[in-house]
């Protein structure tokens, strides 16, 4: 998708972890971290965690995608998962998934605290695993008022498809600042022209697929992709575009009004936005506003792309709400974990401390 003009530098958006005597961020790295998330909506810190630990995180997710009765996230994913194009699943409140959870609150503490007071919910933690062939998600935000972060467990490369993101679309505004109108509607416009491009691209793929005598599409799978009348928002589902029910990208969405204002703006579009493609290293950890424009793309190669994956309210939250939005797994449904009592969780001394840098 040249045409989307994504960057693969990452850079303005990294710091590198600096851990103080209690394996927490140092007071100068987590001002670094909140100023980017503050400004750009994201921030990539790496090296925050050991190779030994990040190998703990890839073990628990591992773990779980062998597990037959594994509990099944139900977004952006159904198809795909049913397919074996992706395994997002929730994780259990088991003491493994909890210490490891623990670990990665206790070290960014002081940047989730801006954001977490500590009775606010965890409201889910999951893998996101996806397989060649997976569907590339089209671009869309997720619940407003959470902090998510994406933890790379092994090493990520592009073609395996790490997540993009599109600086400064967080709602809650840059700097502090509320977006005025004319900022929302150009990003309602940038969203619709990527989306098409991710829609022509899906389909042009699953069509080498379909024509390729050595494809591995499953039996029936084209058609669930292309022509189901299941919920899915993310596949090229043409069926349910044309029938305005696909709620990230749909024809109910391109009135001529909005398609006049798409023309006219065509040439603004790269000055004003720019997507970000990240391929982060084992041990590095992306946090981001959840309602921020982003995507995962799709799995080109034959090596699965694994991240561990958590979610924060950052206000309290009716538990309608939390599951609507979420997937939280059953056991933390039935005994809910809030964001204090990670960080009072003991942990062993090899967790509980890192070696400084």
């Amino acid at each position: 998708m040249i045409e989307l003009g994504i960057s693969h530098d990452t850079s303005p958006f990294e710091v590198r972890a600096l851990l103080d005597e209690e394996g927490r961020l140092t007071v100068d790295c987590a001002r670094q971290a909140l100023m980017l998330l503050e400004s750009e909506g994201l921030v990539i810190i790496t090296d925050l965690l050991s190779t030994e630990e990040a190998n703990k995180g890839s073990d628990l997710v591992r773990n779980a995608i062998q597990d037959p009765d594994r509990d099944h996230c139900a977004f952006a994913s159904e198809t795909d998962n049913r397919f074996k194009r992706r395994d997002f699943c929730s994780l259990p409140s088991s003491p493994d998934v909890i210490g490891f959870s623990a670990t990665l609150c206790k070290r960014l503490e002081s940047v989730l605290a801006q954001y977490c007071g500590r009775a606010h919910r965890l409201l889910e933690v999951t893998t996101l695993t996806s397989y060649l062939g997976s569907s590339h998600q089209y671009i869309h935000r997720d619940p407003s008022g959470v902090i998510s972060f994406f933890v790379s467990v092994e090493d990520i490369k592009e073609e395996q498809g790490g997540t993009i993101f599109v600086p400064r679309t967080q709602l809650d505004g840059v700097m502090g600042q509320e977006h005025d109108n004319p900022s929302l509607e150009a990003m309602t416009l940038f969203r619709a022209r990527c989306n098409f491009c991710i829609l022509r691209y899906n389909l042009a793929k699953l069509l080498r697929m379909l024509q390729d005598e050595g494809s591995t599409l499953a039996p029936g799978e084209f058609r669930e992709r292309v022509f189901s009348t299941q919920w899915d928002e993310h596949q090229p589902n043409l069926l349910r575009y044309m029938m305005g029910k696909n709620s990230q990208f749909s024809v109910r969405d391109l009135s001529p009004d909005f398609l006049w204002k798409l023309f006219r703006q065509r040439d603004a579009f790269g000055r004003g936005f720019h997507i970000v493609k990240t391929a982060p290293r084992k041990g590095t950890v992306i946090i981001y506003k959840s309602d921020m424009l982003h995507a995962g793309p799709d799995n080109r190669s034959l090596t699965p792309r694994r991240f561990f994956s958590m979610s924060f309210a950052r206000e309290m939250i009716a538990t309608k709400s939390w599951h609507t939005g979420y997937s939280p797994h059953p056991t933390l449904k039935a005994s809910p974990i809030s964001f204090g009592d990670l960080l009072d969780y003991p942990l062993t001394p090899s967790l509980n401390k890192a070696d400084c840098v």
